[in-house]
């Protein structure tokens, strides 16, 4: 039977990438902002290769360009740089902001997340600690139900007021089909946000673009805009 080569984790396709491009690509210590475009250089880099495939190397550059050290490298540096580590285009403003507000949203992301269950030791009724529990625990106190402040407390929640729309700036025309080709410059709608963003590949009804960050976004053309 014949055995395969092929790499299925995304780590390891990650692994790949910095065995195969060293001056590009790093784990840690030394992330540089890539050149807009770079996916097509891969790909050209690893034509016919039986390791790993384009789709893979998306998915892989995707997560590389998302991790909060590769947006902070946006934001402190100056130019991007090629497979080679060699200097490329200088990052516009718009890039940094953008790498700016994604590193905002996703440490906010992290500080919603929820303390790891056990850390908090459980105590009985009688405010003695339970098997494996601190003895030094607060005793427990049953407070008395408030029947008011309850309603107070859910008239507050009731009367939240509605988030306000997204508010856009200036004409937003949708991309016609004529004009979804690669290379193209357009607006990428990611929720209720417009990126821009340029095509690097169109199949069928998928259309792949990246974003002024570096990533791999795959969408549909319903979704792309003139800039």
């Amino acid at each position: 039977m014949e055995t395969t080569n092929k790499l299925k984790d995304i780590n390891e396709v990650l692994e790949f990438l910095y065995k195969e491009f060293p001056n590009c690509f790093k784990a840690k210590d030394g992330i540089k902002p890539l050149k807009v475009g770079i996916f097509k250089d891969i790909a050209e880099r690893i034509e016919g290769s039986e390791q790993v495939s384009k789709t893979q190397v998306r998915q892989a550059l995707r997560k590389y360009t998302s991790n909060w050290r590769y947006l902070e490298s946006v934001t402190q540096n100056e130019f991007r740089i090629d497979l080679d580590g060699n200097q490329a285009e200088k990052i516009e403003a718009e890039h940094i902001e953008h790498a700016q507000k994604a590193l905002e949203e996703s440490r906010a992301k992290r500080a919603k997340k929820p303390a790891p269950k056990g850390k908090r030791p459980f105590v009985k009724r009688d405010g003695a600690p339970r098997e494996g529990g601190s003895s030094d625990t607060k005793p427990y106190k049953k407070r008395p139900f408030d029947r008011n402040k309850g309603d107070d407390k859910r008239a507050r929640v009731n009367s939240k007021p509605a988030e306000a729309p997204v508010k856009r700036t200036g004409k937003v025309e949708l991309l016609p089909a004529s004009e979804v080709k690669v290379n193209a410059k357009v607006k990428v709608k990611l929720g209720q946000t417009l990126v821009n963003a340029t095509i690097t590949e169109v199949n069928k009804d998928e259309v792949f673009v990246e974003l002024v960050t570096g990533m791999q976004v795959k969408t549909k053309a319903d979704s792309l805009y003139f800039i």
